[in-house]
């Protein structure tokens, strides 16, 4: 057996800043002369005039083809043939991580190169080389990964503030859970979504990620709200894209996401965000890891602040619906997930008492500090 190895990796360059998109041509030419753009109608409405202007300039043709929602395997092998059949030598998805994650997989199997545009900062799937595909009903079926990762990720920090807020929530509610998946695998020594151990620089992202979010989240989902552009959206849009993205990756994914997947997996949770499912994977990894009281109490307030569910009834369960708990916790330690890199074993019955637990401990936490009682979210479609 080989000796193990650490491993960090990263896409081959970022750019983030406001008007980023004006560039997206410069930097595309660097990469491939025939670009194909994937983009659905909205975003496609609410950008695409920017970025036909900016591939004009740069002297690229412009072809687009439509993403049709869900980053399915279906899909995937249906934007390869739009590639094939376009002659395009560089994939670019335009839109948010469903897009993202289909063009990824289609670049891939194409075997041509591929860049990111998000328009909005609400998950770490710019910057790494794996797309999930879900099946078409929006379950989680896999992982897959690729041998490198997207050769351009390019953020325009005002496409992201002109974007709903809640994607911005979401995107801080995935990053939220960077730091406390990759302490976790450090501590235990599992392989990383990378290929090998952490190493230093991946958890030291992880961390600073946390760091940034709980200097700037609150400040930069305000300055969402008046769609401007300040240092503190700045340095969010950096933490949920960037050093989230390097840090879950290269850092490790533990808890969190494991009871993410398993949350699909159930009808109710269905058309939430990505990153509201996740905060709940994090709220119940702290309660596994039988974290300080302290420590979940300041989580539970800080993300209720940001605007982030962290009890069932906000994602449509209930603690006695044992049956929803059950298949979300089965779905969350099925063999190879990533709840298997904590630093203890964690069997499903494990996963439902803790999922259990934080509806009582959230609402209290909710009450004495005086912040609003829990409501179910509305699902957006």
């Amino acid at each position: 057996m080989a000796a193990p190895v650490r491993t960090v990796i990263s896409p081959s360059r970022y750019v983030q800043g406001k008007g980023a998109i004006h560039q997206l041509g410069d930097y595309l030419k660097t990469i491939g002369s025939t670009p194909l753009l994937v983009a659905d109608d909205l975003v496609w409405g609410l950008v695409g005039h920017d970025v036909e202007a900016s591939l004009k300039n740069a002297g690229l043709p412009v072809q687009r083809e439509t993403f049709r929602g869900v980053p399915s395997a279906k899909e995937v092998d249906r934007l390869v043939g739009a590639i094939k059949s376009s002659g395009a030598d560089v994939a670019v998805a335009i839109g948010g991580g469903s897009t993202i994650d289909a063009v990824k997989a289609a670049g891939f199997l194409a075997d041509i190169r591929w860049a990111n545009c998000p328009t909005v900062a609400s998950t770490d799937a710019p910057c790494s080389a794996l797309s999930v595909i879900y099946t078409e009903d929006g379950e989680f079926e896999e992982y897959r990964f690729f041998p490198r990762n997207p050769d351009l990720v390019l953020v325009d920090s005002q496409v992201v503030a002109n974007a709903p807020v809640d994607l911005l929530v979401a995107g801080v509610g995935d990053a939220l859970a960077t730091w406390l998946e990759a302490r976790a695998t450090a501590q235990s020594n599992s392989n990383t979504m990378a290929g090998g151990l952490p190493t230093l620089t991946g958890t030291a992202l992880a961390k600073l990620s946390w760091d940034v979010l709980w200097d700037n989240a609150l400040q930069a989902v305000d300055a969402v709200r008046d769609h401007q552009v300040t240092p503190a959206l700045d340095k969010v849009i950096e933490a949920n894209t960037l050093l989230s993205g390097l840090g879950f990756e290269s850092g490790g994914l533990a808890a969190a996401h494991a009871i993410h997947n398993g949350l699909t997996a159930v009808g109710a949770t269905h058309g939430l965000a990505h990153g509201q499912k996740v905060n709940i994977g994090s709220v119940t990894q702290l309660v596994l890891e039988g974290a300080p009281a302290s420590e979940i109490r300041d989580f539970v307030e800080f993300t209720t602040r940001v605007g982030l569910p962290n009890t069932l009834t906000e994602v449509g369960l209930s603690a006695d619906d044992l049956d929803s708990l059950k298949t979300v916790a089965d779905a969350a330690t099925v063999e190879g997930e990533t709840i298997h890199a904590m630093p203890f074993e964690v069997r499903s019955a494990d996963v439902v008492s803790a999922l259990a637990s934080i509806e009582r401990f959230s609402t209290r936490v909710r009450q004495e500090a005086r912040l609003p009682e829990p409501v179910r979210y509305v699902a957006h479609h």
